[in-house]
């Protein structure tokens, strides 16, 4: 069942998102060659709970962190580590957090001091993908859910499926969260041992943006900007 929120509650998922959007800012800053990705888990973890929210990923389905960090060919789920980061990787952090009652959800890319051209043009285009489908956050349109749920119908696909557009249109009180993940090479990937991290099959780069987006008459609300 789709959920519609209301203007009160868009209010407080807002709330909640930006104390994602700080997270994510204050973790983007401290991206540099030499820092571990559990350093930047311990950080994320301290700065959630002194604004009074909870991580939401810690304990989801038995996840273990509170942020993804997810290096290089890592798409998505890559868990923290004492892995330290070097100079030319690219780390997307996701960051959810659960704020009174409600669910804020978005993901960044970071290049780790001087990346390659191809890095920095995959991150561009990941992000330009995700400015694209935010203006598609209209009222008629195609609209994963978020809100008292981390996951909640509609499902978004990150690629095309016109079967599933024709059946769901977005209604004012949606929230969605838009998450593209762009892989330089093959669009196949494989899941690790650890059950969770998705790498690409042929190990080429990967980038993820994600915003939390309110569906309103007056078009998309992005919550987590």
């Amino acid at each position: 069942m789709i959920v519609l929120k209301s203007d009160r509650e868009i209010q407080i998922m807002r709330e909640s998102n930006q104390i994602v959007k700080g997270v994510l800012n204050e973790l983007s800053l401290r991206v540099e060659e030499g820092i571990t990705t559990r350093e930047l888990d311990r950080l994320a973890e301290e700065k959630i709970r002194k604004q009074g929210a909870s991580p939401a990923f810690l304990g989801y389905r038995g996840y273990p962190f509170t942020i993804c960090a997810s290096v290089n060919e890592e798409v998505v789920h890559g868990f923290p580590s004492k892995r330290r980061l070097r100079e030319g990787d690219i780390i997307s952090i996701d960051v959810g957090v659960l704020y009174q009652g409600y669910y804020g959800d978005a993901a960044v890319t970071v290049p780790v001091g001087q990346v390659s051209e191809l890095a920095r043009h995959l991150i561009a285009v990941t992000r330009e993908s995700l400015e694209l489908a935010i203006e598609k956050v209209q009222v008629g349109n195609l609209g994963h859910g978020i809100g008292r749920e981390m996951h909640e119908p509609p499902q978004i696909p990150n690629f095309r499926m016109d079967e599933i557009s024709a059946q769901i249109k977005i209604k004012p009180g949606m929230v969605l969260a838009i998450e593209p993940m762009v892989n330089v090479g093959s669009c196949e990937v494989e899941i690790l041992e650890d059950g969770w991290t998705a790498v690409t099959r042929d190990r080429s780069l990967s980038a993820h943006f994600e915003h939390s987006v309110a569906a309103t008459e007056d078009g998309p609300l992005v919550l987590s900007g």
